[in-house]
């Protein structure tokens, strides 16, 4: 099968397959400050991190949501790891509540205060990225046309870890168990890592 994505038949596949393919992706599940004290946490599944040194993460909005706009005013965010045991809070943090409702109280989890940012992290996280604001690009089509869509980049600047997931000196990735949006209304969880070692240039 091939299609033009503006050309999609409707009729065998009524569901845009784009978020399955590109899968899985992380979860970066966002906390923000507003500069007047708003709170707001919400789960991203455009999120993913850009390089290494310094190490970026950055997370992309589809419209000015409260986590690009608190973001971009305060220059500050957190990503917290999205577990399989935070699941269902998770979720809950996705609602569309009126703008600066607290979804740490209507998920039911705990403002932890952040050392290096304003914004609060989420107490139960195994692991945190306190993020300061590098950029946020205003994303453009093909036709050079801005969208309403916001990419929200920052530099990773402090890193929170649970230490019953450090084993050996690592990051016990499996352990940790986090969840990866799949498309549709799928996730999944990382259980189990393989290793595979780089073939050496010539």
């Amino acid at each position: 099968m091939f299609y033009q994505t503006r050309q999609r038949d409707k009729t065998l596949l009524p569901h845009d397959p784009f978020k399955a393919i590109v899968a899985p992706r992380p979860i970066g599940w966002i906390s923000t400050r507003a500069k007047d004290g708003r709170v707001n946490l919400a789960p991203y599944s455009f999120f993913n991190g850009l390089c290494s040194a310094p190490p970026i993460v950055g997370f992309s909005s589809e419209g000015a949501k409260d986590s690009a706009a608190f973001a971009a005013e305060s220059g500050e965010f957190v990503a917290n790891l999205a577990t399989l045991d935070l699941a269902e809070p998770m979720n809950l943090t996705s609602a569309p509540l009126p703008r600066g409702d607290n979804e740490f109280l209507h998920a039911g989890l705990t403002m932890a205060p952040s050392r290096l940012v304003g914004a609060p992290r989420v107490a139960e996280a195994h692991a945190a990225l306190e993020c300061k604001v590098t950029e946020v690009v205003e994303i453009k089509n093909v036709k050079g046309e801005t969208l309403d869509r916001y990419l929200v980049l920052g530099e990773v600047v402090g890193v929170h870890i649970d230490d019953r997931f450090i084993k050996d000196g690592r990051f016990d990735t499996a352990g940790a168990r986090p969840i990866a949006r799949c498309g549709y209304q799928d996730y999944a969880v990382v259980e189990k890592l393989f290793s595979m070692v780089r073939p050496g240039g010539g």
